[in-house]
Parts: structure tokens; C-alpha cells; sequence
């Protein structure tokens, strides 16, 4: 008998994996990996104020990513800020820049796009219908 269980994992694996090498691939055309783009996202969710790095961290989508590589990274490309604290000169602050606000207000429209190309063998019930199923396996 097959075993459902160990299919669906590696269905999900798979899945996974096409989806993340379509999403590299997308993200190359703006000089950024996925990681990089997650960290400019979620700093720009915090309408202009700084977040430290252990709270990067927590927040983002691959929590295995070295965020401390990849914010410097993204410094040297002058599209994110590194201050130290001023409570806590230990403690250093993570800000995006303008130019960072500009590159994903330019990738914003063409990503959404983009996933709807990914996801266009899906309608919107089958989509609703997948987003219930991958949160029942993250519970």
C-alpha cells in the first residue's frame, strides 16, 4: 500500500522548491535572492522605523537565512541602514532607504504578476481551497 502521507510531503517539497527557483529567478532580474527581497519587505513594513536584528529575524520566511550576511548585503547596495541604537550602543537598528522603497515599489506590480502567472492552472476556489490545506500542515 502507498504510503499518502510520505507522498504528500514530498509533493509539498517539490512544490515548494519549484516555487522558490521561479521566485530566484524573478528576483535576479533585480539583483536580490528572495531572503534579500523578505528583509526589504518587512522593513518597509514598519513605515520608517528601525528593527533590530533578532526581530528581523523572527519575522522572516526562512529563519535558517544569515541575516546579519544578508542585511550587509543589502547595505553595500544602499538599500537598507545600519545605526547603532541610541539606548544601547550594542544593539544595532535596521532601517531601508529610499532607494530600497524605490526598487520594491518598481518589483511590486510586476511580482504580483508574476505570481499570478505561477498560480494561473488555479482558480480563485481551488486557490482559497490550497491556502486552507498548506495552514492545516503548518499547524
Amino acid at each position: 500500500m502507498e504510503n499518502l502521507n510520505n507522498r504528500a510531503v514530498i509533493k509539498l517539497m517539490i512544490s515548494g522548491n519549484y516555487v522558490v527557483e521561479q521566485l530566484n529567478s524573478f528576483m535576479k532580474t533585480y539583483d536580490l535572492t528572495v531572503q534579500q527581497y523578505n528583509i526589504l519587505r518587512i522593513l518597509r513594513g514598519q513605515d520608517g522605523l528601525p528593527m533590530n536584528l533578532y526581530v528581523l529575524q523572527e519575522r522572516m520566511i526562512h529563519k535558517m537565512s544569515n541575516t546579519t550576511r544578508l542585511v550587509e548585503k543589502l547595505r553595500i547596495k544602499e538599500l537598507v541602514e545600519r545605526k547603532p541604537c541610541e539606548e544601547n550602543r550594542r544593539k544595532i537598528e535596521i532601517s531601508i532607504t529610499d532607494k530600497g522603497l524605490g526598487l520594491l515599489a518598481g518589483i511590486d506590480q510586476r511580482l504580483v504578476d508574476y505570481e499570478k502567472q505561477l498560480t494561473s492552472d488555479l482558480t480563485k476556489e481551488e486557490l482559497i481551497q490550497l491556502i486552507d490545506l498548506l495552514n492545516k500542515v503548518k499547524q
